[in-house]
C-alpha cells in the first residue's frame, strides 16, 4: 500500500469518511434493492453510487463486503418499516395481531432481493454464509420487543425464534410456490398458537 493509499485509508475512518462511505452504501442498496444480486459487480456498484469501483474500494472490503452491507442495510429497512406497522395504533394490539401486520411489508419490495441472499449463503457459504447468519440477529430485537412486557426474558425468546422460523417458512413458501392459501391456513394456526401463549400468562 502506497504512502497516498495509506492516508486515504486513515481519512476513511475520520467522521468525514465515514459519513462518505453511508451516503455510498445507500445509493448502492436503493440499487440492489431494484435490481437484485443477479450480476452485482463494483462497476455496476460505481454506476450506482455516482463514483469508482476504485472509491468504493477505499470505503468497502471488496465486492463481498459491499454486498453484505447493502444486503444488511435493505433489510434494516424492511424491519424499520414491519416493526412500524407492529407498533402503531391502537398500542394495545395483541401479539398476534402485531405479527400479522407485519406480514405485508415482509412480503414487500424487498423481499425478492433479500430472499436472492439468504439463496446465495446456501449455495456459498464460505463466502456469504454471514447474509444468513445476520438475518437472526437483525430480526430477534424486533420481535422480542413486541412481546408482552411482563413475558420473562426466556419466555419472549422462545417466542419469538418461533415466529421467526415460522415467518421463514412462510416466506420461502410465498417466494418458491405460491400457495397462498397454504400460507393463509399456516398463518391462521401460527396465530392461534400466539393467542394460547398470551391467555395462558393472564
Amino acid at each position: 500500500m502506497t504512502a497516498e493509499q495509506a492516508g486515504y485509508r486513515r481519512s476513511a475512518k475520520s467522521p468525514r469518511g465515514e459519513a462518505r462511505r453511508l451516503e455510498l452504501l445507500e445509493k448502492v442498496t436503493d440499487e440492489l434493492g431494484t435490481n437484485g444480486l443477479v450480476d452485482f459487480s463494483l462497476r455496476r456498484a460505481a454506476r450506482a453510487a455516482g463514483t469508482t469501483h476504485k472509491v468504493l474500494l477505499y470505503h468497502f472490503d471488496g465486492p463481498e463486503d459491499l454486498l453484505t452491507q447493502a444486503v444488511l442495510q435493505l433489510r434494516e429497512r424492511r424491519i424499520t418499516r414491519a416493526l412500524e406497522a407492529a407498533t402503531g395504533d391502537p398500542d394495545d394490539r395483541s401479539l398476534a395481531d402485531r405479527v400479522q401486520s407485519m406480514w405485508p411489508t415482509l412480503i414487500g419490495k424487498e423481499s425478492w432481493v433479500l430472499d436472492q441472499a439468504i439463496g446465495l449463503a446456501m449455495y456459498d457459504a464460505a463466502r456469504y454464509a454471514d447474509l444468513a447468519r445476520s438475518a437472526s440477529q437483525q430480526y430477534m430485537p424486533a420481535l422480542l420487543s413486541i412481546c408482552p412486557p411482563t413475558w420473562p426474558e426466556q419466555r419472549k425468546r422462545e417466542v419469538s425464534e418461533l415466529i421467526l422460523a415460522t415467518l421463514r417458512g412462510f416466506l420461502i413458501e410465498w417466494r418458491t410456490s405460491g400457495d397462498e392459501a397454504g400460507i393463509h391456513a399456516g398463518f391462521a394456526a401460527l396465530l392461534r398458537a400466539l393467542e394460547r401463549e398470551e391467555q395462558a400468562s393472564e
